[in-house]
C-alpha cells in the first residue's frame, strides 16, 4: 500500500515455526517472539533480553590492535612527540578526545589538529600533511576517523621517517595506504564483522586493550557516554555490541555527574535524561554545528579542558551556532519550492551556490525525507561545487559517487550506502547528474518499508509498552516497532513550537493523543491539519515523562488514506 509520503508499506511475514521455537526457548510470548524474530537477533542479543551481558572487548587478540599497541608504547617510553588529526564530526573530535585524554595521562607529548571543514577539506592532504610536520615535527602520527584514503600524505610522511597509525571505519581500498598499521574493520581482515563500529568505538577499544596489556591502572569506563554519542551521531547500528553499550551506558550513566552534559541540558531547557533520541536529536546537532559553521577544534577543547569557565564558554558558544545553523536551515527550506520537484524522476539535484556547505547534508537530508527519493544538494564553496548526498534504502550513493570518481567526471567524493560527499567543476554539473540518474535507473528497485503488525487503538497500553521495550534501546536496524492502525480520524490538530504536530486519534467515540515529528511542511502535515478523510496510520509507541507522570505517547510515522471509509 501507498502512502501519503509516496512509501509503499507492507506487513512483515513471519513463519510460525520460528515463532514457537523463540517462545519457548526464552520465556515469551507470541508477539514478543515475532517482534525478536523480525530483527534477526543474534544467540548473544537474544540472551541479552534476559540477561545483563556485559561489554567486552572483541579485538584483544587481533594482530592489527596488537601492533598498534607496541607501536604506540615505542613512542611513548621514548617521550617522542605525538600528533592527532582526527575529522571534524561529531566521531572524529570524540576519537580524537578519547585518544589525547588517554595519552596525558601516560604523560605523552600529543597534540591534536582537527581539519577545517571548508580551508582544509575532509581528512589529511599532502598539503595540510606537509604543513603539521614543519609546524608539530612529530615522529607518530595517529589519523583517527579519516587516512584510509590519504594515499599521497602517507607517502610523504614515510619519506620523512615518522610513524604512522589509522583507526578509522571508512570504506578502504586497495592497495591500501603504506602506514605502519591500519586499524579498519572495512579492509580484509579477521575482525571485519565488526564493520558496524564507528571510529570513537574502535579508538576506545584500543585504549581498554593498551591498558589491559601493560597492566596500567587507568579506567576510561567513563568514556563509554562519548563512545555513544559518536555511535549514535554517526548513525551506526543498534545492534551487537554497539547494542550491549547501549544498554550498559544507558542503565549506569548519571547525567548530573557529567559537567559537559548537564550543562547542555540546562542549556536545552529539557529534562535530564539519556535516551538514544535525546542524544541523536539534542547533543549530536550542537557537538556537530561546530565543525559545521566554524571550527571543531573546540569540540575537543571542550572535552579535554580542565577549566570549568573555558566549557561554559565553549557550550554557550556551540549552542549559539546550533541555534544559527537552525536558522539558516529552516529559512531556506521554508524559501524552497518543494512541488517544483514533482515532476523531475530519479535522483533530485539541487544547486543553491549560496547555502553554507556545513549544512548541505542536512538539506539533502529534509528533501530526501519528504520525496522519498534520493537527494543531491551543491553549493559553491571557493568556485568548487562541494556536494551532499542522501539516499533511499534501494539505492547505494557512496557505491556510484566512487564510480564517478573512477570515470574521472568528479574531483573526489565517497561515501556510505545512504550519505555520501562530492566535490566537482561546474562544467561537470550535468554530466554528473546524468551518470548518477542513469545508474538510478538501472538499480534501484521500488524499496518496500514493513510494519511490524496490525494494531487495534485500545491495545496501547503499559502491556504493550513493556513488551516492546525489551527489544530497545532503538536506533539504526533495530528501529522502534512500527505499528498500523486501520480507518481513524484525525481530530484538533495543531502546530506546537512551530517544530511538530499534535492531535487526536479518534475511534469509537474515544481519543489516543499523538505526535507526528519532523512532518512539518510537508505532505503528511498537509492530511494533519488540513483533510477530513478517514486514515490507516503507521505509528511508533512509546513512553515518556511529563509532569513527572510516565504517559504513552503515540509518534505518527505516516499515513495512508483509507479510500473505502472515507
Amino acid at each position: 500500500m501507498k502512502s501519503i509520503s509516496g512509501k509503499y508499506w507492507e506487513e512483515i511475514k513471519t513463519e510460525k515455526r520460528l515463532v514457537d521455537k523463540v517462545k519457548i526457548d526464552h520465556n515469551l510470548n507470541t508477539f514478543q517472539a515475532k517482534l525478536i524474530i523480525n530483527r534477526n537477533f543474534t544467540e548473544e542479543e537474544l540472551l541479552s533480553i534476559s540477561n545483563n551481558i556485559s561489554l567486552t572487548n572483541p579485538f584483544l587478540k587481533k594482530r592489527d590492535f596488537l601492533s598498534a599497541c607496541e607501536l604506540l608504547k615505542i613512542h611513548i617510553t621514548k617521550k617522542n612527540k605525538i600528533l592527532i588529526i582526527g575529522d571534524y564530526d561529531v566521531d572524529g573530535c570524540l576519537s580524537t578526545v578519547l585518544m589525547v585524554n588517554f595519552l596525558k595521562k601516560n604523560q605523552a607529548k600529543v597534540k591534536y589538529f582537527i581539519p577545517d571543514r571548508l580551508k582544509d577539506g575532509y581528512g589529511a592532504s599532502e598539503k595540510l600533511i606537509r604543513k603539521l610536520i614543519s609546524s608539530h615535527k612529530p615522529e607518530l602520527i595517529i589519523f583517527l576517523d579519516c587516512g584510509s584514503n590519504s594515499y599521497n600524505a602517507i607517502k610523504f610522511i614515510n619519506s620523512k621517517n615518522i610513524s604512522s597509525l589509522i583507526i578509522d571505519h571508512h570504506n578502504i581500498n586497495k592497495p591500501y595506504p603504506s602506514s605502519d598499521i591500519i586499524i579498519n574493520p572495512k579492509k580484509i581482515c579477521d575482525y571485519n564483522k565488526h564493520d558496524y563500529l564507528c571510529t570513537v568505538f574502535l579508538t576506545y577499544l584500543f585504549i581498554d586493550l593498551y591498558i589491559k596489556k601493560n597492566k596500567l591502572k587507568i579506567s576510561i569506563k567513563g568514556d563509554q557516554i562519548y563512545v555513544l554519542i559518536a555511535t549514535v551521531a554517526d548513525v551506526m547500528p543498534i545492534r551487537g555490541i554497539n547494542r550491549f553499550l547501549a544498554l550498559n551506558v544507558i542503565n549506569n550513566f548519571d547525567v548530573n555527574k557529567n559537567f559537559i552534559l548537564s550543562n547542555l541540558f540546562n542549556l536545552l531547557n529539557v529534562k535530564k535524561r539519556l535516551e538514544l533520541d535525546d542524544l541523536a536529536y539534542l547533543i549530536a546537532p550542537i557537538l556537530n554545528s561546530a565543525g559545521r559553521l566554524s571550527n571543531a577544534n573546540q569540540i575537543v577543547e571542550l572535552f579535554t579542558s580542565q577549566s570549568d569557565n573555558i566549557k561554559i564558554k565553549i557550550l554557550q558558544k556551540i549552542f549559539d551556532l546550533n541555534k544559527k545553523r537552525k536558522l539558516i536551515e529552516k529559512r531556506f527550506l521554508l524559501n524552497f519550492q518543494f512541488d517544483d520537484l514533482h515532476k523531475f524522476k530519479g535522483v533530485l539535484f539541487i544547486y543553491e551556490p549560496n547555502i553554507p556547505e556545513g549544512i548541505i547534508g542536512i538539506i539533502a537530508s529534509r528533501i530526501k525525507d519528504y520525496y522519498n527519493r534520493p537527494c543531491i544538494v551543491l553549493t559553491n564553496s571557493n568556485n568548487i561545487i562541494k556536494g551532499s548526498a542522501r539516499s533511499t534504502l534501494n539505492f547505494n550513493i557512496g557505491k556510484f559517487i566512487n564510480n564517478a570518481l573512477d570515470e574521472k567526471i568528479i574531483l573526489s567524493g565517497g561515501g556510505h550506502n545512504l550519505a555520501a560527499g562530492v566535490s566537482l567543476l561546474k562544467s561537470k554539473i550535468q554530466i554528473f547528474k546524468k551518470f548518477i540518474n542513469k545508474n538510478y535507473e538501472k538499480n534501484a528497485p521500488l524499496p518496500i518499508n514493513y510494519y511490524t503488525s496490525k494494531i487495534l487503538p485500545n491495545s496501547i497500553n503499559k502491556k504493550l509498552i513493556n513488551e516492546v521495550k525489551i527489544l530497545g534501546p532503538f536506533g539504526n536496524k533495530n528501529i522502534n516497532p512500527i505499528f498500523l492502525i486501520e480507518n481513524v480520524k484525525i481530530v484538533k490538530p495543531k502546530i506546537i513550537n512551530e517544530r511538530f504536530i499534535s492531535c487526536l486519534i479518534k475511534y469509537d467515540n474515544k481519543f489516543i493523543k499523538a505526535m507526528s515529528f519532523n512532518h512539518l511542511n510537508t505532505k503528511i502535515s498537509y492530511e494533519l491539519l488540513n483533510s477530513k478523510n478517514n486514515f490507516d496510520i503507521l505509528v511508533n509507541i512509546k513512553e515518556n515523562e511529563w509532569n513527572n507522570k510516565s504517559v504513552i505517547e503515540v509518534e505518527i510515522i505516516d499515513l495512508i488514506i483509507n479510500i473505502n471509509k472515507t
